[in-house]
């Protein structure tokens, strides 16, 4: 999935993972996975510092998908571009990507992480992370069912990927795949009668921007945890955020999410997607 193949200077091709026959709309993580691995190859040297999306269209999982990279700036220390998901004249999606090379410390600090139980005393999840890895629920918590019990708008989440090779960029896209799924089940959790399970049937759900920012090296080999939270939920909207920490307590990414929740209208159309 984030192997890229050349079609031209600073164009890919790249493939989709999913089943058009059951839902054939990309999973917007699977993008920023592949965005951030053509962000680095269009600026040798340098790793990805933040990625800043905006999800204008879906996409569909069985239509030949391209990625195109515009280069801003490439200097010595940092360097930037834009990189855009294409299917045939449709622009679906857009990043601008920040890329650096590092610097010695001239200040640190960090928050704390938070207590929670091990991944080993949480409870498995399904899906949303990247093909072959792993997602461990704490505490059990249900965001799909609208029978489910309410609670915080939070959500602590252990995920590794055991396979992942020694590659930054290979594991900041891992990693980033997961940061996109679960944060619109956090803003649900609050509200009664409301679950994942509605979604694209009697809701109609996406993500509208997704910014993540790497602070620290890390493998996605080890558990991370993911912690999240969702301030703010109106007007067909809701604004979540999580951080991401290793399992001896590092903070090593942060990110933030705006999404769309409305209900599904009259004519059944989500007209956002036309779907």
């Amino acid at each position: 999935m984030l192997q890229l193949e050349p079609l031209g200077e600073g164009r890919y091709r790249i493939e989709n993972a999913g089943d058009p026959d059951s839902r054939d709309v990309v999973f917007g993580g699977q993008f920023l996975a592949q965005m951030i691995m053509a962000a680095v190859a269009s600026s040798p040297g340098k790793k990805v510092r933040s990625l800043h999306t905006i999800f204008a269209r879906t996409a569909r999982v069985g239509a030949p998908t391209e990625l195109d990279v515009e280069t801003m700036h490439d200097g010595r220390s940092f360097g930037s571009c834009t990189v855009t998901v294409w299917q045939g004249d449709r622009l679906c999606v857009r990043a601008l990507a920040l890329l650096d090379t590092g610097d010695p410390d001239l200040l640190r600090h960090g928050v704390e992480m938070p207590k929670v139980p091990d991944p080993d005393e949480s409870a498995a999840g399904g899906g949303m992370v990247f093909p072959g890895g792993e997602l461990e629920i704490v505490g059990g918590v249900d965001t799909s069912s609208p029978d489910a019990p309410i609670g915080p708008a939070e959500l602590f989440i252990w995920t590794r990927y055991a396979d992942a090779p020694d590659d930054v960029a290979v594991n900041q896209a891992v990693l980033a795949w997961a940061t996109d799924g679960l944060l619109i089940g956090t803003a649900m959790r609050p509200h009664a009668g409301i679950g994942l399970d509605q979604a694209h049937r009697t809701i109609s759900t996406g993500v509208i921007s997704h910014t993540l920012t790497f602070h620290e090296p890390f493998t996605t080999r080890d558990w991370l945890l993911m912690a999240q939270e969702s301030p703010h939920a109106g007007e067909g909207r809701t604004y979540g955020r999580g951080q991401v920490f290793t399992r001896d307590g590092r903070l090593v990414a942060s990110y933030v999410q705006d999404n769309m929740i409305r209900a599904v209208p009259e004519d059944g159309v989500n007209h956002r997607t036309g779907m």
